[in-house]
């Protein structure tokens, strides 16, 4: 295979060094571990401008949940009554009963921070939405994002492991879908908690469906997310270019977060 990307931290910057597929370190059963399933529901789809409503740090051991971390967010705006009919979460129930946005941005930041120290991966589905929504709003109104926190990685996106090992599988690959492909019971979709839940146990059988997972640490699945994410990029980008379609954000490009520094973009490409 070809040679992956390896981004780690020096400073407050990422810089690169070269690792293979084949010469990953090996891990017995690193899924046994810590693992951390985090999610956001928010004010709307933009990362870059949408804030969080709710949010979910589901912590597992040896595959079974040990402790949840949930809470509404009051967000300091209306939520749109199209986010409201997803979620289920109004703006007088997030007043009522939400914690106040900065105090959520900053707990999240340290807890994620924290787990970073321990080597505890964080893990989501699309999970790179739900880190550039954190960490812009750190920096906008905390001072500060993930890297002045210190934290970076790992982080394992079942989205970004399905369309690299199952690439040419055809249909969506939304959280309800990844959970049937799985065999994963999806209790309550567009619910933080669920679906923090649903993404760690979809890495969980992932990671029993190919050996690379399996015997890979997750400081080098993190690498290699991030090269396997800009290559589909790159590709889906090109996809648009030929059909006529406005080229992509290069933030789309960066992984696990589009607000974190570009060279990690440029080395991977270079």
């Amino acid at each position: 295979m070809d040679p992956i990307t390896k981004v780690t931290r020096t400073n407050a910057s990422f810089v690169t060094a070269t690792c293979n597929d084949r010469g990953m370190a090996r891990y017995e059963r690193w899924f046994d571990g810590e693992l951390v399933g985090f999610d956001l529901e928010t004010t709307g789809v933009d990362r870059f401008s949408d804030v969080p409503v709710s949010y979910a740090l589901v912590k597992f051991e040896a595959g079974v949940v040990v402790d949840r971390d949930v809470s509404l967010v009051d967000p300091g705006r209306k939520i749109p009554p199209g986010a409201s009919a997803v979620h289920g979460i109004t703006s007088e129930r997030a007043i009522a009963e939400g914690i106040p946005l900065v105090d959520a941005l900053r707990h999240l930041g340290e807890e994620i921070a924290a787990a970073g120290r321990r080597g505890a991966p964080i893990v989501g589905m699309n999970i790179a939405y739900d880190l550039t929504m954190l960490d812009v709003q750190l920096k906008k109104r905390c001072g500060g994002g993930l890297e002045s926190l210190g934290w970076s990685g790992p982080a394992i996106d079942v989205l970004t492991l399905d369309r690299h090992f199952e690439k040419f599988r055809k249909g969506s690959r939304r959280l309800g879908d990844l959970c049937e492909v799985y065999g994963v019971t999806l209790e309550d979709a567009h619910d933080a908690s669920a679906d923090a839940q649903a993404a760690v146990q979809i890495a969980i059988a992932q990671s029993a469906r190919h050996v690379e997972l399996r015997s890979s640490s997750p400081v080098d699945l993190h690498s290699c997310q991030a090269r396997w994410h800009r290559e589909w990029a790159e590709s889906y980008d090109s996809w648009r270019k030929a059909h006529g379609r406005s080229p992509m954000n290069k933030g789309e490009f960066r992984w696990p977060a589009a607000s974190f520094v570009d060279s990690m973009v440029e080395a991977a490409s270079g």
